[in-house]
């Protein structure tokens, strides 16, 4: 892909607007990835085989 190809959807994507999408909830999205975070440091911290 060059520059040529992705320039004109990638214009017409940031033309929308930052209001275009309205099916993702920034608090859902961003508690849903804190939650996957918190469960993945416990099970790195868990099965930790260097302690």
């Amino acid at each position: 892909m060059s520059l040529h190809t992705v320039a004109p959807g990638l214009s017409s994507l940031l033309a929308e607007g930052p209001d275009a999408h309205h099916s993702l909830n920034p608090i859902f999205t961003g508690g849903s990835a804190l939650v996957i975070f918190l469960i993945l440091l416990f099970l790195v911290t868990r099965f930790n085989k260097d302690r």
